[in-house]
């Protein structure tokens, strides 16, 4: 009953509109912007490694950065994209490629506008989807609405998803009960959250980059054992993407879904939780944060993403379900719909004997790092409701604290397939509201860009 009744919710949240939605706004930011996400990739990566200034309030452009892409690296980057190609074929990549190109204009609009409405705390600067909509459409409801949006759909719907992925992995390689699993995730987190924002800002600044290059090597070291089938798989890519195939072709509604909806799952863009984190650092100029998120979106989907997607095409690990569920192909019939374990035994055809625990490893590593993303996402949107720095704010956060480290436990022990659509509901109510409040409020992100634009002319 709870599993239907979550279903039909997540059908209605996750109509063909909002995929249309998302896939328009990303095309409009890109056009509006000149393709920023293109013409300035060079100061993207610069704007990384800028300096921070004695005396500057909140955390470093670099580890906002690093914050965001935690949030962004996690499941879906892993689970995520197994799920995508099991249930949308290799053409489901090629979508997801889509919505991350298009989808870093979109970041760059959120982190700008979230940098031009961030407001001082005495933890450092704060702000995000609900201080724009407050301050830039007047719509202060809405930002209280969506405010408490993020608490429950970062803080437990999406905790969730995330501790469910690293509790499987566990107990595929090393027959950990999810319940342990749960636990132990939920003390760790509880050590690095109870520090507060700084503390994340640290950890994830020395975490991200190592797990994401690890996990980008071990894949590299897969794709060229197996590099006769390149040329195959990406064939299979772009014919799966039109429904060229006869399989493609029966599938490809639900080829462009779920290539769109698991790049959006992954690298956030439009989300929200990217410009929240976003606010906080302490840059120069608000467009030198936009640039950051868009550079974060690439590295998150077309290179982690495709990583994971090239070894298990490459490996032959995986099969795919048609609408009503029958395996309409099956390459591995073996692994089923376990998910996480297509990518574990691509490791493993060429790593025998190492595929699962490296991807139980990774996958822990991800998720305990996008979970302190999570908390930090959580947090800010609770300060945002209790801006008073009082016994209720502390109050607010101390609660907020004990319930995401239980929807961890919860998540961990809960079936997969609910659990994933309980992330596409938290996903998708924050993407129709941040999303609309983007389109209206863009002209302020693109007069910021003009104007850092002229600075750098002036520069020279």
């Amino acid at each position: 009953m709870f599993a239907k009744a979550v279903q039909a919710v997540n059908d209605v949240v996750w109509s063909p509109l909002l995929v249309a939605l998302l896939i328009f706004a990303g095309l409009f930011f890109s056009f509006r912007t000149r393709f920023v996400q293109v013409r300035r990739f060079g100061l993207m990566v610069r704007s990384l490694f800028a300096r921070k200034e004695p005396g500057q309030k909140g955390i470093s452009s670099f580890e906002a950065f690093c914050v965001a892409l935690s949030g962004r690296v996690g499941t879906g980057n892993i689970v995520g994209v197994a799920t995508a190609i099991a249930l949308g074929g290799p053409g489901a990549v090629f979508w997801m490629w889509v919505i991350a190109f298009f989808g870093a204009s979109t970041a760059f609009v959120e982190a700008t506008l979230a940098q031009i409405y961030k407001f001082p705390h005495r933890t450092g600067y704060r702000g995000g989807p609900a201080s724009y909509i407050q301050h830039g459409l007047g719509q202060k409801w809405l930002a209280v609405l969506f405010a408490i949006l993020t608490v429950i759909g970062y803080g437990l719907f999406l905790t969730t998803v995330q501790a469910n992925g690293v509790s499987s992995a566990l107990n595929n390689s090393y027959g950990v009960s999810p319940l342990v699993s749960g636990i132990l995730l939920a003390a760790v987190l509880a050590l690095v959250i109870i520090g507060g924002v700084k503390s994340i800002a640290r950890v994830a600044a020395v975490v991200t980059p190592f797990m994401a290059l690890g996990y980008i090597v071990i894949s590299l070291v897969v794709i060229a054992l197996h590099i006769d089938q390149v040329p195959a798989v990406f064939a299979s890519i772009l014919s799966g993407a039109f429904g060229i195939k006869p399989v493609a072709g029966g599938i490809l509604g639900s080829t462009i879904m779920m290539g769109v909806k698991r790049g959006i799952f992954s690298n956030e863009a439009g989300q929200g939780g990217g410009a929240i984190v976003s606010a906080s650092a302490d840059v120069p100029h608000p467009v030198r944060q936009g640039l950051a998120q868009s550079f974060s979106v690439y590295v998150d989907t077309l290179l982690v993403c495709t990583a994971t997607a090239l070894m298990i095409l490459c490996s032959g690990t995986y099969n795919i379900y048609g609408s009503s569920g029958e395996m309409m192909v099956a390459n591995a019939p073996e692994l089923a719909d376990n998910y996480v374990n297509y990518t574990q035994a691509a490791v493993d055809s060429v790593l025998t004997g190492f595929g699962g625990q490296f991807v139980s490893i990774a996958l822990l590593f991800f998720v305990f790092t996008t979970l302190m993303a999570y908390y930090f996402y959580a947090e800010s949107s609770i300060i945002y409701l209790f801006n008073s720095g009082g016994r209720w704010e502390k109050a607010a956060v101390w609660a907020f604290r004990i319930a995401i480290l239980a929807a961890t436990v919860f998540g961990a022990v809960r079936e997969t397939n609910v659990i994933w659509h309980l992330g596409d509901i938290g996903v998708g109510v924050m993407a129709w509201i941040n999303v609309i409040a983007l389109l209206l409020l863009s002209s302020k992100a693109v007069s910021a860009l003009k104007d850092y634009e002229k600075s750098l002319k002036k520069d020279k």
